[in-house]
């Protein structure tokens, strides 16, 4: 039986996914990768979608230009357990807020915070953004405000907001309880 084009397709590994997060996560844009590259923009593009098969020159010189080894295209992703209580504590900026690193350290494509939050705790008086597309926070406990530009928004246990990283904002725990508070953001920052 000959092999089909559709056929060697479905056996070759998928690694646009892995390229497009890694550029994402260095904030780098299609254009920048495929200049540092010396490629087409449109090719950046469809290799990022597995529409292309690129010769080693160009795999090369894409993982160059993101600082990236090419043998971790083909790693499989790394599995971790992080049990109750044993997240690595991170500052991420806040203030009266203790938080807790859940997703894998290596991972590129999503960070998850589990955060604590003192009463009067805050991301701060200044709008800020992150180096992500999406986030998303989910409150396991109590009241968060999240300030997004002019919007203030009061979200109680069980509420979820998704919005772009990139916006400008904050959060605070406006209420005289501790709240806990679930974050995931995409790709990590």
């Amino acid at each position: 039986m000959a092999l089909t084009k559709k056929t060697t397709a479905k056996t070759e590994i998928p690694i646009g996914g892995r390229i497009r997060a890694t550029r994402l996560s260095r904030g780098l844009t299609l254009g920048q990768v495929a200049a540092a590259a010396g490629l087409t923009e449109g090719f950046v593009s469809k290799l990022e979608r597995d529409q292309v098969s690129p010769s080693v020159a160009s795999l090369v010189a894409v993982c160059e230009a993101l600082g990236l080894k090419v043998g971790e295209l083909f790693d499989n992703p790394a599995s971790a357990i992080v049990r109750a209580g044993d997240g690595a504590q991170i500052n991420f900026g806040g203030t009266d807020a203790r938080e807790f690193l859940l997703s894998s350290g290596n991972q590129t494509s999503i960070e998850v915070l589990h955060s604590k939050i003192a009463p009067g705790g805050s991301g701060g008086d200044e709008l800020y953004s992150l180096n992500c597309e999406v986030e998303f926070v989910y409150v396991l406990q109590g009241q968060l405000e999240v300030i997004l530009g002019p919007e203030h928004h009061l979200l109680n246990t069980g509420d979820a907001m998704t919005f772009r990283g990139r916006d400008a904002h904050t959060w605070r725990n406006p209420s005289n309880q501790p709240i806990e508070v679930l974050w995931v953001m995409s790709p990590a920052p």
